[in-house]
């Protein structure tokens, strides 16, 4: 198995657990939704375990430290700080 593997099972967990609860959320307080919450909450956990598996393995390699060696870093993590060895 490769680490990008062990590492998305890991995080596929994790994804699942925030796509349910983002979506109960909004399926509780939103009226028209929750009128029919019996129908909604099974289609919400099936959509939260289908959606988390792409999402977990978007993320997986930014959890790996050497694939943020010596970048120039994204919008979200910022300019890398890290300096090659002189």
């Amino acid at each position: 198995m490769s680490n990008r593997f062990r590492i998305a099972s890991l995080v596929y967990m994790m994804t699942n657990a925030v796509l349910f609860g983002i979506g109960i959320v909004a399926i509780l307080t939103i009226p028209a939704l929750s009128q029919n919450a019996m129908a909604w909450v099974p289609a919400m956990v099936v959509a939260s375990f289908v959606l988390a598996a792409p999402i977990a393995w978007l993320i997986a390699p930014r959890l790996r430290a050497r694939y943020w060696r010596h970048r120039d870093g994204d919008v979200i993590s910022g300019p890398s700080t890290a300096t090659e060895n002189p």
